[in-house]
């Protein structure tokens, strides 16, 4: 059965949800510690619409996930250089995992970046993340050890980046 994903920016009716969906994906998968100053930004979509573009993943009228935008020199971008787009934050909800609702948004995001004219996209992991990972992969997206780099909370993030022809 072809279940229908459908994605659009986020609207302020959407901000719980996704909050809610990206603080399970990433406290509840254990990636990020519940108290760590990470887990207040994972949550505070409003502020992330404001600086940033939120996508949302829908599937039967459900808000199942999302992914943030940001240019180069904005307050979401990490490791973005001029010419790429960044995205952030993507989470999918444990009911709608294995359903390609992580793909089909990280194929948004690449739409996105063809469509404003980008070179690339880029996107920092964690080295454990190896269900989203194997997303990147099986969307072009390559390490760029050179780029690798640390937040204050010290675990090592790799940037992976996808050249957009």
């Amino acid at each position: 059965m072809h279940v229908m994903i459908d994605i659009r920016d986020a609207v302020p009716e959407d901000y719980e949800t996704v909050a809610d969906l990206t603080v399970i994906a990433y406290i509840g998968g254990g990636f990020v510690d519940a108290h760590s100053p990470y887990a207040v930004r994972l949550r505070d979509t409003a502020s992330r619409a404001e600086k940033a573009r939120v996508r949302v993943a829908e599937m039967n009228g459900e808000v199942v996930g999302s992914v943030t935008l940001a240019e180069p020199a904005t307050p979401y971008a990490d490791v973005a250089q001029d010419g790429e787009l960044e995205f952030r934050m993507l989470a999918v909800t444990p009911d709608a995992r294995g359903c390609g609702v992580g793909s089909a948004l990280v194929r948004d995001v690449l739409d996105i970046a063809y469509d404003q004219g980008c070179r690339a996209v880029v996107m920092s992991t964690q080295a454990d993340m190896a269900d989203a990972r194997r997303i990147y992969e099986r969307n072009g997206f390559v390490p760029a050890p050179e780029r690798n780099w640390s937040p204050p909370s010290g675990e090592e993030l790799t940037v992976l980046v996808r050249e957009i022809v």
